[in-house]
Order: C-alpha cells, then structure tokens, then sequence
C-alpha cells in the first residue's frame, strides 16, 4: 500500500521487484498521472483520508510478520529477541497480576469500589494494569535485544533497497539513538497505566500514548540510519503520525494474541523498518547503491 506524499522533491527509484511482489506497493508514479508543472508551493499528490493512512500504518505490522515467515535467512538474528520477548513478556504479566492488588488499595479506598464509578474503575485499574506489564514486559524486551534488533533491521533495509543504508554518524551515534529511543517506550509504561485510572477518556488515551511511543521505538534504527537525530524522529512522527498511531495499535493488539506475541519483537522490527522504507522513499532521494541495484 503506497501513501501518497504532499511534497515536491525527486521521484526516488523503485525498491527491488520483490518487495511489490511480496507486498503489494504501488509507486506513486503508477497509482497517479504525473502532476502538471507548476509552483514549487503545490504539492503534487493529496494524502489520503485518516482511515487509509492508519490501516496502511496496521497492515505493516502484518507485512512485518509475513516478511520474517518468508525469509529464513533473518530467523538465526530473530531467534534470541524472540526468546527474550517470550521471558520478559511472561515477566510482565506476572508483575502486573502480582501488584494489582497493591495498586487497587492505593488508590481505591475500599468503600468507593461498592458504588458504580468504583466498580467500573476497578475493572479498567484491572486492565489497565495488565496492559501496562505488557508494555513494560515489551519495553524491557526490547532494550536487551536492541543489538540484535538493530542487526535484523539493518538487514531488511539491504534487503529490500538492494544496498545498505548509513547516513547515520557512526555506531555509537547510532546505538546511543535506539538506546535513547527504547528509554522513550520505557517511559510509557507507567504513563499507560496512570491514564487508564482517569474516568472515561483516560483508557483511549492510553491506548494513543502506548501505540506512539511503540511506533517510535519500533521505527528508530531506521531512521537513525538515515541520520535523524531524536528530534528529528519526532519531527518525522508528527508528519506521518496517523501511519504510526495505525502501526502503533496494530502492534499492541499482537501483545494479546497467542503465538504471535512470542515474535513480536523482531517482526515489529522489521515491520518499523518497512514502514520507513515506504514512506522515506517518497521523501528523499535515493541512495546511489539503491538507485545501481
């Protein structure tokens, strides 16, 4: 699925034949005539509506998943954050079963749960709670096999593109980036868990704040190699934040389905980084290894 862009710089090359084949993108060039000739002011295509460029954001997470099914080359550095997701993911839930019963009577006295709005905020507190130890579970995941992680992702940018993809200012630049963008998804966990106590709008909150702070964490080594600093990212997640948020979501709900929340870490590793790879292609020229491939 190809998000159309509101910008006017060069038309990038395709990527490889493979990656339409596999999953279904269609190069701006194709899915609309070429715009007339006019100011520089006028963007050349319309974004599409809310619904689309989210959906297009989810459907990645699932492109992230087939895409690892299909190439058996990536499971030898899927293999480990997998089994550290399966650990810290069951961590999680322990944690958060292990400590509602501690959250309830902190924060709801006794009396109040006897009344409507008390019951009702004991089942979100309840829900709440679970989800936030799946966030930290994830979070805590993410950060031990952020070397791996950023190995499996650099892998499908070569992949897909044809050649490697640096900008970045070297290793540790870019290693001290996805650490700082982990801590970022670290952070959202309690924040999670603060949001679903508040009446009515604090679980949709909730749910926003996780599925952001996932589709940052979970598109940072790809962007970093294209050299965006942190501010950059956030920058970049602005302007493309209804992909993110659909990407986001979509990454969550697999925390509560089985089986798929085991591969959760590498397949949204590699589901981020093809998200990038879309929308970024559209946004900047080329690289020259690309453009020979």
């Amino acid at each position: 699925m190809s998000i159309p862009l509101d910008c006017h710089t060069p038309a990038p090359a395709r990527p490889p034949a493979d990656f339409d084949r596999l999953w279904g993108v269609v190069d701006a060039q194709d899915a609309a005539p070429e715009p007339p000739a006019g100011p520089a002011s006028q963007p050349p295509f319309e974004r599409p509506g809310a619904l689309r460029r989210a959906g297009a954001g989810a459907w990645h997470v699932l492109a992230g998943f087939g895409f690892l099914i299909r190439h058996p080359s990536l499971w030898p550095l899927a293999a480990l954050p997998a089994l550290i997701a399966v650990v810290c993911l069951i961590g999680g839930v322990l944690l958060a079963v292990y400590s509602v019963d501690w959250i309830e009577n902190a924060v709801l006295p006794a009396q109040s749960r006897l009344t409507t709005v008390g019951f009702l905020l004991t089942i979100t507190m309840y829900i709440g709670t679970i989800v936030a130890g799946l966030v930290l579970g994830l979070a805590v995941a993410l950060l031990l096999s952020a070397p791996a992680l950023e190995a499996l992702s650099s892998r499908v940018d070569a992949m897909v593109r044809g050649g490697a993809v640096d900008r970045s200012k070297g290793w540790k630049w870019e290693m001290a980036q996805a650490f700082r963008g982990t801590l970022y998804f670290l952070a959202a966990a309690p924040g999670v868990l603060l949001l679903t106590l508040v009446p009515v709008a604090g679980p949709p909150l909730a749910v926003l704040w996780g599925s952001y702070a996932l589709a940052f964490q979970q598109t940072d080594s790809a962007l970093a190699r294209r050299g965006l600093n942190f501010a950059a990212r956030r920058a970049w997640h602005r302007y493309w934040k209804l992909e993110c948020m659909g990407f986001g979501l979509a990454g969550l709900v697999t925390l509560v389905v089985p089986l798929a929340n085991f591969l959760v870490g590498p397949a949204l590793a590699v589901g981020g980084t093809l998200l990038v790879l879309e929308l970024e292609d559209q946004l900047i020229p080329p690289d020259v290894a690309a453009s020979k491939a």
